[in-house]
């Protein structure tokens, strides 16, 4: 008979071998060009640096404040397995290298989906709850679509994950007054400059540290100038090493350690001022209403989570009856509120719906689900085990688009119409496949200029296309024939003029009677 964990291995093994197929099979999306540019600059900045005694590359570089510690993990991947993954997508050289780093970028998201387990069986002490739990956030469509190329706000997401388990293991410690080893505290401090290292938001996890102390010291009324006196060695570690963690992974501070402050000011007011569609309204990034968050927390967090949400009330009192598992609980709810009330109330620059809170949903999604499982535990282990189910159906159905997955709330509005399709354009994978099949089903030449979006060039150029321009010349094109594909935002444009369409890229969610168009290719003869 299989038990439990032998259970949660055997997923876990399927789970990795088919995430990693998906995310080397998936598209190129707009960010990877601009992530592999800021590592490339960083890297050419500390050779000159070592060679020449300055790195003026960087320090003259728009974006310097771009933290770049993930492809620490990454490019070994993009190293090892870009030829492979070239060969198996027809990509060039450089396509490859940008697509091999899809499968770091999952196994991280994986890793997440352990200490998520982890965190989960702390708080119930229910080793079926953590199963079923780290299911769903493994399964989650919105998560695994963006663990499949999202190199920014899913790594940023795992470590956040992956700090809260350790630091809260530390405060429990405290709490049980148990010894806590330095390597301990130094592990944690690496781990907190390194998610630094991904963004420079990342510093937000300290005030999560310092709620979970707040929490501590109330639960167990504990004297803070007493607890100073003791622990101050522990603070003393912490702090040293995390501060000499922080000056390593980020070169920009190298020259002057001070540019911390410049690089919170500079990401927290980030320069693109972009129209996310929100429930039918245009939102620009600089200029964005509170309620932003809240519509789209509404419709990407699952239903059986935000269900949980809302029976808080009557289980608080079964939470709070055991004190460490408070401590867990209220760092979590804590942290949620306070760091989402910190963008709202700063005016922090977010678009592209969610991506830039990414890291916040984890926390919300698990408190919907202890909620429930307080409740009653059958009524949550049907509910999950259900849903489990519909998470592998609609994974299947939105493939490779699970990123823009909307819950079934969304499925009472016209979903192009309200909110963004595919604003990172995977489709270009196969709106590429289908004007190469176009192209040789007619014995075409493959000088024809191709407008889109830039990034799909590196699935035509090993096809002999050389000509490649962006959607927004496509008016002031003189030379036809000509193809044109319309995916991201420019979907939302009018059709290119006398042209002839060749392939509508869709998919379609399940209980929804619409295929979403998320891409277009056209020839224009």
């Amino acid at each position: 008979m299989i038990n439990n964990k032998n259970l949660s291995y055997v997923f876990l093994f399927i789970y990795i071998i088919v995430g990693i197929y998906l995310s080397v099979t998936n598209g190129i999306t707009s960010d990877e060009y601009h992530q592999q540019l800021n590592w490339e600059i960083h890297k050419a900045a500390i050779i000159s640096l070592f060679k020449n005694g300055n790195y003026d590359v960087l320090l003259n570089y728009g974006d310097r404040y771009h933290g770049v510690a993930f492809n620490l993990i990454s490019q070994p991947f993009s190293i090892l397995f870009n030829k492979f993954v070239s060969n198996l997508n027809g990509l060039t050289t450089y396509g490859g290298l940008l697509v091999a780093k899809h499968i770091a970028i999952f196994l991280t998201f994986a890793l997440s989906g352990v200490f998520f387990y982890f965190l989960s069986y702390k708080i119930t002490n229910d080793l079926f709850f953590a199963l079923i739990s780290s299911s769903l956030y493994l399964l989650y469509p919105y998560l695994l679509g963006h663990a499949q190329f999202n190199e920014k706000d899913i790594p940023f997401l795992s470590f956040w994950v992956i700090n809260t388990y350790v630091s809260l293991t530390i405060i429990e410690s405290l709490f049980l007054e148990k010894k806590i080893s330095n390597s301990k505290i130094i592990l944690l401090s690496f781990l907190t400059a390194f998610l630094i290292g991904i963004r420079i938001v990342g510093i937000l996890i300290c005030l999560q540290y310092l709620l979970s102390l707040i929490i501590l010291f109330n639960i167990k009324n504990i004297d803070i100038y007493d607890f100073i006196k003791k622990k101050w060695k522990l603070f003393l570690v912490f702090t040293f090493f995390l501060f000499f963690f922080i000056y390593i992974l980020n070169p920009i501070f190298w020259h002057n350690p001070l540019e911390i402050i410049n690089s919170i000011k500079w990401m927290s007011r980030y320069f693109n001022d972009i129209c996310t569609l929100t429930l039918g309204s245009c939102m620009r990034s600089l200029n964005l209403p509170s309620s932003y968050y809240f519509i789209w927390l509404f419709f990407k967090l699952p239903i059986i989570s935000i269900i949980g949400i809302c029976l808080f009330p009557l289980v608080e009192k079964k939470i709070f009856s055991e004190k460490t598992r408070s401590i867990y609980y209220l760092t979590l709810l804590f942290s949620f509120f306070s760091i989402l009330f910190i963008f709202i109330l700063t005016d922090v620059a977010v678009y592209d719906e969610l991506r830039h809170v990414l890291f916040l949903v984890p926390m919300i999604f698990l408190i919907g689900l202890i909620n429930l499982y307080y409740f009653n535990r059958k009524i949550f282990n049907i509910l999950g085990s259900l849903v489990i189910f519909f998470f592998i159906i609609e994974n299947f159905s939105l493939n490779p688009y699970q990123y823009t997955w909307l819950n079934s709330f969304a499925k009472f509005t016209n979903i192009e119409k309200n909110f963004e399709i595919d604003y990172w354009g995977v489709s270009n994978k196969n709106l590429s496949k289908k004007i190469i099949e176009y192209s040789n089903k007619n014995s075409m030449t493959n000088n024809i200029c191709v407008y889109g979006d830039i990034y799909a060039k590196e699935f035509l150029t090993d096809k002999n296309f050389s000509c490649f321009k962006r959607y927004n010349q496509l008016d002031a094109a003189k030379i036809k024939p000509l193809f044109v594909y319309k995916n991201m935002r420019q979907v939302k444009r009018s059709n290119p003029k006398d042209c002839k369409l060749i392939w509508d890229e869709t998919y379609k969610y399940s209980f929804y009677n619409k295929k979403i168009s998320v891409g277009t290719a056209w020839f224009c003869p």
